[in-house]
């Protein structure tokens, strides 16, 4: 909490991940062990002065090990810590949109297609309400949307840094909830702090089938407005995958630029990486950011994008694929 400034810094708390912390007992890296690399959640948690000597001091100790090493959702800090050494190499996974919270909340009416879809919702009985932690984790209803809610994924859950279990570990974290007027609860927000930039990350925001159209866009507006009242400065609704890298121009190995490509072109079958970042650019971000995974090695590998994949599925990622199709197939059937 105090030097989180990574937006997936909090997240190291998030189940199956591992922890190591400096010599000195001022910084943590968060990660997940796959195939002999270390997939760290982000970067190192520490003072903006200590990135690069975290980094090595980890990476020295993956080594002691016989790992590699490799930052997933990586951002300008860690960037500028190692741009110029030849000891790394970088891949493009994507941007985040950001905004500056008191800029947008004064803005977000002056867009009709936000405005039309607030009223939509609240015309259908929405309302929304931020629940204390203590409730939020105990309750039975939200755990039901969020069951509902991963039923409609085309993939099995996913873990790390889109662990859908969060209810249990809300601590910091704040939870805002869409009820309908004699329906229940409909959708809800957890948002997990950015401490270092006083900001929030919009962890995720599951909703039932038949919530209306607009409790997401209600829902995100509430939450903003109230993490803004709390001091909060910055928002991000995290990473869209394979977003932005037609302009942001990655500088890669032809054949990891050649994989990304056909993914974002053919991958929708299991994740729609296209409406994704349509949906986040609804919301007019102030800007894109690049995010990245940076591997200590001078060639991003295979086996680097391999275990990135592992540490999402924790397991190998041949099966999850396997009983992905197993279940678009099943479903097509039905």
């Amino acid at each position: 909490m105090q030097h989180g400034w990574n937006a997936t810094s909090y997240q190291i708390v998030n189940p199956g991940i591992h922890h190591w912390f400096a010599e000195r007992g001022d910084a943590v890296v968060g990660y997940v062990p796959h195939s002999r690399i270390r997939i760290v959640a982000g970067a190192p948690v520490c003072s903006a002065n200590r990135v690069a000597e975290v980094a090595a001091e980890f990476e020295s100790d993956a080594k002691r090990n016989g790992e590699g090493v490799c930052y997933f959702g990586a951002e300008e800090r860690l960037e500028n810590a190692i741009r110029e050494s030849p000891r790394y190499s970088l891949a493009l996974l994507g941007a985040q949109p950001e905004w500056e919270l008191s800029q947008w909340i004064t803005s977000v009416e002056s867009y009709a297609s936000l405005r039309a879809q607030f009223n939509r919702a609240k015309n259908k009985g929405v309302t929304i309400e931020e629940w204390p932690s203590t409730r939020a984790a105990t309750s039975r209803e939200l755990k039901k949307v969020l069951e509902r809610w991963l039923e409609t994924r085309k993939l099995p859950p996913l873990h790390f840094l889109i662990e859908p279990e969060t209810l249990e570990r809300l601590d910091d974290r704040r939870v805002f909830v869409a009820i309908r007027k004699n329906e229940g609860i409909v959708a809800f927000a957890v948002l997990s702090p950015i401490p270092a930039r006083a900001g929030w990350l919009v962890e995720q925001f599951p909703r039932v089938p038949a919530a209306p159209n607009g409790t997401i866009e209600l829902l995100l507006r509430a939450a903003a407005r109230g993490v803004a009242t709390g001091g909060g400065r910055f928002l991000t609704l995290g990473l869209a995958p394979l977003a932005k890298r037609d302009t942001m121009r990655p500088d890669e190995a032809a054949w990891l630029h050649a994989t990304l490509t056909l993914l974002r072109a053919h991958g929708r079958k299991f994740y729609n990486f296209e409406g994704l970042e349509k949906f986040k650019s609804k919301f007019h971000p102030q800007s894109w950011k690049p995010v990245y995974a940076i591997q200590n090695s001078p060639r991003f590998s295979p086996r680097a994008l391999y275990a990135i994949a592992g540490a999402f599925a924790s397991r190998s990622p041949l099966k999850l694929v396997a009983s992905a199709l197993l279940g678009v197939r099943s479903t097509r059937a039905m």
